[in-house]
């Protein structure tokens, strides 16, 4: 009899499965459908040995110390600061777009106090915020817009930035200095050696067994256990009861190179050009020295794994029908971007799984009291 299932070997998953065993002592069983653990962020090297990231870039960053704490119990880290140019009338500028992007795309040398007039002089007040257009028209006008959001959101989503929630830009800043930096985070830095070996260490203890490549509805009647952790899609696990939750997936295109480097970036963004996102070039993540390199290119798409949920009203609408199912289903607990029809970033998972296990192991003390 095992205390715990868990369904899904990601992140979520993984962190309670890790603390229900060491900390509570539970007998816990985890079950992928996948072949691998670590979900998303899996990682492994390729044929020509380069480490490489299956599901796209994964790139820690948090502002957290306890999710950076607990995460450093398994790995060692290599400290790694982000970079991303995009590709914009033939010029490779940074984004987000900070004071050298507007320098360079207009052949101009402002101050960052400058910078902060040509910004208002651009920005287009907009009365109410309530798409992704106008948060970025109102920051930074019409002309940044369209080269840098508008066909990449478009790309990204398969709809017009004007027709998605706020949410989805406002998630990129717009600076008036030179900070050049992805992202500002107190903590960045890459698993050391990897984030599938932060995974096996995370889940190398005698109370947790491991299946792959099974679905749990497979096994559940017939491995006996006593609670649910399901971290899958929500809607799946009611039998899409109202519908689809509408996601868009993602294609990986994997290229090895016989050339020690690709680009001149982490990641370049091609928001106007071609069919593709981004493309990654991995050796400037993991820090390996290699004669190749390896890069992948991201073509957005609308079948596939689910990645992203579509931020719109109906679809939140359509979740809050599938939460009050899942806030009365009992001796389950609904963790993760999937379960919860949300787009966190590895550390909020983190984050929100640690918080689960608190209210789990709160619940249970207080109940033997």
């Amino acid at each position: 009899m095992f205390d715990y299932l868990v369904v899904g070997a990601g992140f979520a998953g993984s962190v309670i499965a890790e603390r229900l065993a060491s900390q509570s002592g539970k007998k816990v069983l985890i079950v992928d459908r996948r072949t691998h653990i670590g979900g998303n962020a899996y990682d492994h090297h390729n044929d020509a040995g380069l480490l490489i990231h299956r599901y796209g870039p994964h790139i820690f960053h948090t502002n957290s110390r306890e999710v950076f704490e607990y995460l450093s119990l398994f790995t060692e880290w290599r400290q790694y600061q982000h970079r991303v140019l995009a590709s914009v009338d033939g010029q490779l500028l940074p984004i987000p777009i900070n004071l050298d992007t507007i320098n360079k795309m207009y052949g101009l040398s402002l101050t960052s106090f400058q910078l902060e007039d040509f910004f208002s002089s651009v920005a287009e007040k907009r009365e109410r915020i309530r798409t992704s257009e106008d948060v970025v028209v109102s920051k930074v006008g019409h002309e940044l817009y369209e080269k840098f959001f508008r066909g990449y959101t478009r790309k990204q989503w398969g709809l017009d930035p004007s027709e998605l929630d706020a949410s989805v830009t406002a998630r990129v800043p717009t600076r008036t200095n030179r900070d050049d930096r992805y992202f500002t985070d107190m903590y960045q830095a890459m698993p050391l050696y990897g984030f599938t070996r932060m995974f096996e260490r995370m889940l190398d203890h005698p109370n947790i067994k491991i299946m792959l490549n099974t679905d749990y509805r497979d096994i559940e009647r017939i491995i006996p256990y006593r609670e649910m952790i399901y971290t899958g899609p929500v809607d799946e696990y009611f039998d899409l009861r109202f519908g689809k939750l509408p996601y868009r997936s993602i294609e990986f295109e994997h290229e090895t190179l016989d050339k020690p480097v690709h680009q001149k970036a982490p990641v370049v963004n091609y928001p106007n050009d071609y069919l593709y996102t981004r493309v990654t070039e991995f050796k400037y993540l993991t820090g390996q020295e290699h004669p190749k390199t390896s890069i992948v290119y991201e073509f957005p798409c609308a079948e596939g794994d689910p990645y992203y949920p579509v931020p719109r009203p109906e679809n939140a609408e359509l979740y809050q029908k599938y939460k009050a199912l899942a806030d009365q289903t009992l001796n389950v607990h609904f963790v993760g971007r999937l379960a919860t029809y949300k787009y966190y970033n590895m550390d909020q998972v983190v984050a929100q799984a640690l918080s689960v296990y608190g209210k789990i192991s709160g619940a249970k003390k207080s109940g033997q009291s």
